[in-house]
């Protein structure tokens, strides 16, 4: 920074101005200041001012190795969120192991971040969470029901999708579930269930995917006997099930409705257009950054924590029709 200062001929306390944002500091001495910081390369050392503000305004995020359209979205709008309150997003990622998530989490606290989010899909992550001694303020997504969590009810979602199938008048709906210990799939299926009780139907044996196109397409093969709908764990499994209805010569929504969650953004633009359930993942990152901020104390002073669950929507297109008429 003094190497900056002499070579724009100012005291090192402009130079800090200048990097901060100082609204005082007139245009030109600015720009003579930072056109000799590009000329010398100056970059701050965040970790040195850190030990002297005690502040690295750095929030962790840590994300599931895995590419689906959920976590991806949700670390965006959080790096968007933080971003607009003037913290630096530290994202990394790792397997859905017990583990990995401790190593990453570890890793995390060892940059000094000043809060964690953690997309926890899965009941490991959560575990690992409680062996770990997290001293910063600290929330889960994807898993709103568990304390500290902030998500989409995923419960409710389901219930939105069975409900649009039975008004429609299928007494035959099969669930297309995500895999075992998976928290969002779990919700879903509970979701499913309770509305199919709830109207005084059986509910086929529940088909397992991962939440891949290729998994969907596998359990469209293996669909019970009777079924006209079917309510998909994710987009991706609708869509692969789509395909091998297609294949089996089995029209939709003629001989089977399909309805998947999440509505990404390819979603409207299949053929038929898939019927889903909308998740705002850009609300969900604005809560967790507001929840974070509130718990740090750099909230605004009549902020109150926002509401950790956050409805869904039913998206309704043309692949779920009326069962046809036998």
């Amino acid at each position: 920074m003094h190497d900056v200062a002499a070579r724009a001929g100012v005291s090192h306390i402009t130079v800090s101005r200048v990097l901060n944002d100082y609204p005082s500091i007139r245009p030109e001495t600015r720009e003579r200041v930072l056109a000799a910081i590009a000329e010398l390369g100056y970059r701050r050392n965040l970790a040195a001012r850190a030990l002297v503000t005690s502040r690295t305004r750095a929030i962790g995020v840590l994300s599931p190795e895995v590419a689906q359209h959920g976590p991806a979205s949700s670390v965006l709008a959080v790096e968007r969120a933080a971003r607009e309150h003037g913290y630096h997003p530290l994202v990394t990622t790792a397997a859905v192991e017990h583990d990995a998530t401790l190593a990453a989490l570890e890793f995390l606290l060892d940059q000094a971040v000043e809060a964690l989010v953690v997309i926890a899909p899965h009941e490991t992550v959560l575990a690992a969470i409680r062996d770990l001694d997290i001293r910063v303020p600290l929330v889960t997504l994807q898993a709103p029901d568990r304390p500290g969590g902030i998500g989409v009810d995923q419960a409710e979602g389901a219930r939105l999708a069975t409900r649009h199938l039975v008004e429609l008048g299928h007494t035959r709906i099969q669930h297309l579930a995500g895999p075992e210990g998976a928290l969002e799939a779990a919700s879903r299926l509970l979701g499913y269930t309770e509305t199919l009780a709830a109207a005084g139907l059986e509910a086929p044996e529940v088909l397992r995917g991962d939440w891949s196109a290729a998994s969907g397409f596998a359990a469209g093969e293996r669909l019970a006997s009777g079924v006209t709908a079917v309510v998909a764990g994710n987009d991706q499994m609708a869509i692969g099930l789509m395909a091998a209805l297609a294949d089996a010569g089995r029209a939709v929504p003629g001989d089977v409705s399909v309805v998947g969650f999440d509505d990404i953004p390819e979603a409207a633009y299949l053929r038929p257009a898939l019927t889903t359930v909308y998740q705002d993942f850009e609300l969900v990152g604005r809560r967790a950054v507001e929840s974070l901020l509130a718990q740090l104390g750099a909230a605004a002073p009549d902020a109150t924590i926002p509401s950790a669950t956050i409805p869904p929507r039913l998206v309704v297109r043309a692949s779920t029709a009326p069962p046809r008429r036998t």
